[in-house]
C-alpha cells in the first residue's frame, strides 16, 4: 500500500514536503492516488512522489488538467527511483 509521510527534514537545498510512495501501488491505481493527494494540497503547499518510472505522462496529465496551477521539479531521476516534488501555485 502506498504511504504519505509527514514532513521529515530534508536533505541540504530540498523543501520538506510529505513524501507519497506509489511504488507499492498497481499501475492503475497510482494516478488516482496522485491526483487525490495534490487536490488535498492548499497554495503553495507540495508533496514528493516517489516512483519506480520516469513519471513524463503523469506530468502531461498534469498539463492538461491543471494549466499554470502546478510545479512539478525532479529531484532524482532513476535508475530505479524517481523521486518528483509536485506543488500547487493556485487553487482549482
Amino acid at each position: 500500500m502506498s504511504q504519505v509521510q509527514p514532513k521529515a527534514k530534508a536533505p541540504a537545498g530540498e523543501s520538506q514536503a510529505r513524501v507519497l510512495d506509489v511504488r507499492s501501488l498497481i499501475p492503475m491505481e497510482r494516478h488516482r492516488m496522485i491526483f487525490e493527494t495534490y487536490n488535498k494540497l492548499g497554495t503553495g503547499d507540495k508533496f514528493v512522489l516517489v516512483n519506480d518510472h520516469d513519471p513524463k505522462p503523469l506530468y502531461y496529465q498534469f498539463e492538461a488538467e491543471h494549466t499554470g496551477k502546478f510545479t512539478w521539479k525532479y529531484l532524482e531521476q532513476g535508475p530505479t527511483a524517481w523521486r518528483v516534488e509536485i506543488g500547487r501555485t493556485a487553487a482549482g
